[in-house]
């Protein structure tokens, strides 16, 4: 457990000590040594995660077939990097470490997209960056790319940018089509035409990615009733900054356009909280779930500025934090797959 701690209070020191200027000075040289942290911890893990012999397996399919046979398999776009890196002679480690690069670069893009970047991060590390992008690679790299994506919509960027990200992110987990939507309700201007060009992506990219995987996605989790341990509490995680925002949002200083997308994402959080309930699989409504996470970095660091003195606001967010880390390291029931922390280069 002592890796994860470490990663935990090296991510909390920039909490604490970074300093916010009027200006809108953004976190630099350590804020960059914090995501080049968290790209080694989650790149170079070895033998850490619940998927870790999936992957294996895998890869080294990979090694025996040609490309074309490869990329069938299952997601394109990871199966590539490992045609890819066993061209190269390379093994699963390298393969974690190209996927912990790209979603590390989503995670600093969508942080720095935030007024308080370091919060944000410090949020993201206890479930998003040790449980998944440490366990669930493939889906963790489209969360990655996706989150650069809402950093690129809360800047500015229109429908068309956005769905090459959302294509991008499914070419790594299929099921990240289902973000696409989000911002098709979430722009303004332009309505009809981002209705008519969402729309049309929306059926493309269905068709490409989720068409052929919807039957099995059906079979392997509705019809079997897969049920997640924890997955109450892992939707709790969403539902409850969701709740916060429809409580609080006008306060929370969002544009309009932010104001649109998050209303989206916590009125999405509450309903997937519904489905738990109704759906015969927790474990479907987990794993799309994920994709929600976004608005834990969003809101939670915006509470902050709801208190007088934001020092103790500061310290309630990093309790919380630190209770969600030790929860899940010691409760978890496959928190066992995780612990201990293996490193590649001392194995």
């Amino acid at each position: 457990m002592i890796a994860y701690w470490f990663l935990f209070l090296c991510i909390a020191a920039g909490v604490l000590f970074h300093r916010e200027s009027p200006d809108g000075d953004r976190p630099g040289v350590m804020f960059a040594a914090a995501i080049a942290l968290i790209t080694i911890m989650t790149g170079l893990r070895y033998e850490v995660g619940g998927d870790w012999q999936t992957y294996e397996r895998l890869f080294h399919y990979t090694v025996l077939v040609g490309i074309e046979r490869t990329i069938d398999t299952t997601d394109p776009g990871y199966q590539l990097v490992n045609w890819l890196v066993a061209q190269a002679g390379g093994t699963i480690v390298a393969v974690n470490l190209v996927c912990a690069i790209i979603f590390s670069w989503g995670l600093q893009r969508f942080a720095r997209s935030q007024p308080r970047p370091w919060v944000s991060l410090l949020v993201a590390v206890p479930y998003l960056v040790v449980v998944v992008a440490m366990g669930y690679t493939r889906q963790a790299t489209a969360i990655g790319i996706l989150m650069a994506g809402l950093a690129a919509l809360i800047g500015g960027a229109g429908i068309w940018r956005f769905t090459a990200y959302v294509a991008a992110a499914a070419m790594f987990h299929k099921t990240a089509v289902v973000m696409l939507p989000f911002a098709i309700f979430a722009l303004q201007r332009n309505r009809i035409i981002n209705l008519v060009v969402g729309v049309a992506a929306s059926l493309l990219l269905y068709r490409y990615f989720l068409a052929d995987a919807l039957e099995r996605f059906v079979e392997n989790y509705l019809e079997s009733e897969y049920t997640s341990q924890g997955a109450f509490i892992r939707l709790m995680m969403s539902f409850v900054p969701a709740l916060l925002f429809f409580a609080l949002g006008r306060r929370m200083d969002f544009d309009q356009r932010q104001y649109r997308l998050w209303w989206i994402f916590s009125a999405t959080s509450v309903a997937m909280l519904a489905l738990l309930y109704v759906l015969p699989s927790s474990t479907a409504v987990d794993r799309l779930a994920l994709y929600l996470i976004p608005l834990q970095l969003v809101v939670v660091p915006r509470t902050i500025d709801l208190f007088k003195d934001q020092r103790i606001g500061r310290l309630l967010v990093l309790a919380y934090a630190a209770a969600v880390l030790f929860i899940w390291l010691n409760f978890a029931t496959y928190s066992n797959a995780w612990i201990p922390y293996g490193f590649a280069p001392l194995g």
